[in-house]
């Protein structure tokens, strides 16, 4: 009854848009998530979050410093509108969910600064969480420059971290961070996180007051540089930070400008009880634009074979890569991606040879490049093809001619707001060449794929490949692929490129051969790039290869069944009449668990799992109970897929 009643208050009080002092609390649809606004003496504005009436951030810092003026302190708050209903119903492309809801109540406080100029700040409660951002209501002709912005979230004493490092720009293999490709640090207190690094990357993953809590950021307008997270004033305080000068296009802007008016990206809030409230959200992309006007029906989702995973640059050559199309074709899977070089060691001549082969499989090419630029010093070809308009262009078409159906663009050079332009240049040209686009070295998506659907993928991981380098990174794949759900993968398409059931040629394999195959259900890619073989997959169980053929990357729905980060998780999903449960143990004793499955007794389902040793399967039959329970079993380091299906009515 309390919760009814704050958010009736909230409608009364708001109502007349005249609060001018004092705090506002602004409620979720369900009264569950209560957001409190209150300008400081000194007129610095804050805010603090509750969750079922406990307290998740308890004290977060707002306001903006323009070049000409400061809107972090000094401010009056005039009134505060709303709130304002907004409820939207749309469709992704590919991901978690298919159809998509969203419904929150949207609470405007206006505010001026001391010279007098107008910032709003738009905050949008959902039963999901919160998202804020400013906006400049006033017109101008000139541009305006954002120097740094003071947002930042205050948890709870005791809050726990899951966060990956930010690596400074310009540092790494031939200078290519930042790449959003570190290590994750697991459960960490957040009070003992370093303040001298170089910030933490979005999402990043929270457990504060007893609550799960995921940040990130999307845009309502590519007119913003990527931001991240530094430590703030506090223990347990995370603020947002700009890029370093180094992490823009030549020549183009770092630091957000704009002429007015102006919005900036929303900051994301996502919050629930159980981490299943954050695998299970929509709320990454529910604040991005909606598609772009125009035909997308061209970018499908699907699975690509791919010779570099395992085999690395000498596998790119015109034989080779005719075996692999050949390899997609056998697997019914959509796409054959041809890695670097491949303009010097297969030559369009013969690309176009295997375009045609391609096409006669009813395969489709995709084709590497190098974004190039001044940002690194990657040699890898082909470069220098997609830095302006005309070029993109010119290349486009003729890989349009040839029936290419998409581009894989590596090595970007960081999160500056030039950069971020670049992105969508790229994204607009293939459009209109109907070219599907996977971006590696790269920044965070950020819920671009819901506005450019021909967006299939973002690397922004420190993938697969990664443990074919070092065997530190080998040994975290189980523990990383427990953590995604609630971090990386959360909201955006992420390119781990996952599944290998043989062995790395330079350290060993740590997952079992249950684990690798749950993961291409675990993980959600507009093209799922599978990292295996063509000899490798033929050493595998028949019934292994049938549900590689079978596992799709577009899912109706999607359940979070049981897991906690790094240790260990149950996703289920359902594409049409069929689920999938997936699981991965990353503790170092077998896990039993207590599933809850689809469907009552009566409806059996099919497992693989590991078999008696990590490096090999076994196929078997669950049946659950007449409560639709059902016990697995899951080795350290193993996992497993179950297929149900739901007979035609």
């Amino acid at each position: 009854m309390k919760r009814i009643w704050i958010a009736a208050l909230v409608v009364i009080a708001l109502a007349s848009g005249c609060a001018t002092s004092g705090t506002v609390d602004m409620a979720s649809p369900d009264g569950r998530i209560v957001v409190a606004f209150n300008l400081l003496e000194g007129g610095q504005p804050v805010y603090s979050v509750t969750y079922r009436d406990t307290a998740v951030i308890t004290e977060g810092k707002l306001g903006l410093i323009r070049s000409d003026a400061g809107f972090s302190s000094g401010l009056r708050l005039n009134s505060v509108t709303g709130p304002e209903e907004v409820k939207e119903n749309y469709t992704l492309l590919h991901g978690k969910k298919r159809d998509a809801s969203y419904h929150a109540f949207r609470y405007t406080v206006h505010l001026s600064g001391a010279s007098g100029e107008a910032m709003d700040i738009i905050f949008q409660v959902s039963d999901e969480g919160l998202a804020f951002c400013y906006k400049f209501p006033g017109v101008s002709e000139e541009i305006k420059y954002i120097t740094a912005e003071k947002s930042s979230f205050g948890f709870a004493e005791g809050a726990l971290a899951w966060i990956q490092p930010r690596a400074k720009a310009k540092t790494g293999w031939n200078q290519s961070n930042p790449s959003y490709e570190e290590n994750y640090l697991m459960e960490v207190p957040l009070a003992n996180v370093a303040a001298d690094t170089n910030g933490w990357v979005f999402p990043a993953l929270y457990r504060s007051g007893g609550c799960w809590v995921n940040l990130t950021e999307s845009w309502p307008d590519w007119n913003y540089c990527g931001s991240h997270l530094a430590k703030g004033e506090g223990a347990n305080e995370m603020m947002i930070a700009f890029p370093e000068p180094t992490e823009g296009y030549t020549g183009g802007s770092v630091f957000p400008e704009s002429k007015l008016p102006w919005q900036t990206p929303w900051r994301i809030v996502t919050m629930g009880s159980t981490p299943g409230a954050i695998a299970e959200s929509t709320h990454g992309t529910d604040l991005a634009l909606p598609p772009a006007e125009g035909e997308f029906s061209y970018a499908k989702p699907g699975r690509a074979a791919w010779s570099w995973a395992l085999m690395k640059d000498g596998s790119v050559n015109y034989e080779e890569q005719k075996r692999f199309i050949a390899y997609a074709a056998e697997m019914g899977w959509e796409y054959c991606l041809i890695d670097v070089n491949w303009d010097q060691t297969i030559g369009w001549d013969r690309i176009e040879e295997l375009a045609k082969l391609a096409q006669a499989k009813k395969v489709g090419l995709i084709l590497w490049y190098n974004s190039a630029g001044d940002w690194n010093t990657v040699t890898y070809h082909p470069k220098d093809r997609l830095l302006t308009h005309e070029s993109r262009e010119e290349e486009f078409s003729r890989l349009e001619s040839l029936g290419i159906k998409g581009i894989k663009v590596d090595f970007f050079g960081g999160d500056g707001q030039s950069m971020m332009d670049y992105y969508q240049d790229i994204l607009a040209d293939a459009y209109r060449h109907k070219l599907v686009v996977n971006c590696h070295g790269s920044t965070l998506p950020r819920g671009l794929h819901r506005t450019w659907p021909n967006l299939v993928s973002m690397e922004a991981i420190r993938g697969f490949e990664y443990a074919t380098f070092d065997q530190g990174t080998a040994d975290l794949v189980a523990s990383k692929a427990t953590t995604l759900a609630f971090t990386r993968n959360a909201f955006d398409p992420m390119d781990f490129t996952p599944v290998c059931f043989t062995e790395y040629d330079n350290n060993k394999r740590v997952t079992g051969n249950g684990a690798e195959l749950a993961l291409a259900v675990l993980f959600l890619s507009g093209v799922q790039h599978y990292a295996e073989t063509p000899q490798g997959m033929a050493t595998v169980p028949d019934y292994v290869r049938e549900m590689m053929k079978e596992i799709p990357v577009s899912w109706d729905e999607t359940m979070f069944i049981d897991g906690h980060p790094g240790r260990y998780i149950v996703l289920a999903r359902r594409s049409g009449n069929v689920w999938y449960y997936a699981g991965v143990n990353a503790q170092k004793d077998t896990l039993g668990l207590n599933l809850k499955l689809p469907f009552a007794g009566g409806i059996s389902g099919t497992i693989i799992t590991e078999g008696e040793t990590l490096r090999s399967f076994t196929q078997d039959t669950v049946m659950p109970d007449g409560s639709g329970m059902a016990t697995v079993q899951i080795v350290p380091g193993g996992g497993f897929v179950i297929r149900f299906e739901k007979p035609a009515l």
